[in-house]
This record gives structure tokens, C-alpha cells and sequence, in this order.
């Protein structure tokens, strides 16, 4: 990946030259071998809470299980995108088990 030299964002290929879409910096592309094109998506795993004994240590809020409809769920947040986008809120029903998320 190659960043900006004045306002340090990611360049993308455009035209045989990076360009910047925050500033609009033009950068000769130095070397072609450094250029990869990818087709192929790997899913990334997510593991919500290893041990049972560490959900029972989370904070609850009153929400509504889609599953159950029970009104007490632990909650916790993680960051899954990126650092620039907000956290995803996880839930965890204290009824059933069942586990959701919710985006901003």
C-alpha cells in the first residue's frame, strides 16, 4: 500500500499513477512489481466470547432478543472495521444465549 506523501492517505491506481482521494496528490507508480490485483475475498473469522465465564462479567442493558424476545442482554463493543469507523455493538441474550450485532 502506498500512502500519501503530503496528507498521509491511502493512494489508489489510477491512469498508471497513484493518486490521492483526500488531496488529489499525483505519484508516479516507481516500480510495477509493487502492484498486485486480487480477486479473491478471505472471510475473516470473528470469535464473539471464548468462555461463558467472561460473559457473565459483562455489563447488561434492556433490549429485546430478537430470538426470544427476552429484555436482558449483556452487551460489549469491538472494533471490526476500520479505525476511522465506529465500533459494532455486540449483544448477547441472558435468556437463550442468542448473540446479535448492531451497526451505526
Amino acid at each position: 500500500m502506498m500512502f500519501c506523501p503530503q496528507c498521509n492517505s491511502l493512494m489508489i491506481s489510477s491512469g498508471g499513477q497513484l493518486k490521492c482521494r483526500r488531496c488529489g496528490c499525483i505519484q508516479a507508480i516507481e516500480k510495477e512489481e509493487d502492484l498486485r490485483i486480487t480477486t479473491t475475498i478471505t472471510p475473516k473469522e470473528i470469535t464473539i466470547v471464548d468462555d461463558d465465564d467472561k460473559v457473565n462479567t459483562l455489563p447488561t442493558i434492556t433490549v429485546r432478543c430478537p430470538k426470544c424476545e427476552n429484555n436482558l442482554a449483556f452487551w460489549w463493543l469491538r472494533q471490526l472495521r476500520s479505525a476511522d469507523e465506529s465500533e459494532v455493538r455486540f449483544f448477547r441474550c441472558t435468556g437463550c444465549g442468542h448473540t446479535w450485532r448492531e451497526y451505526d
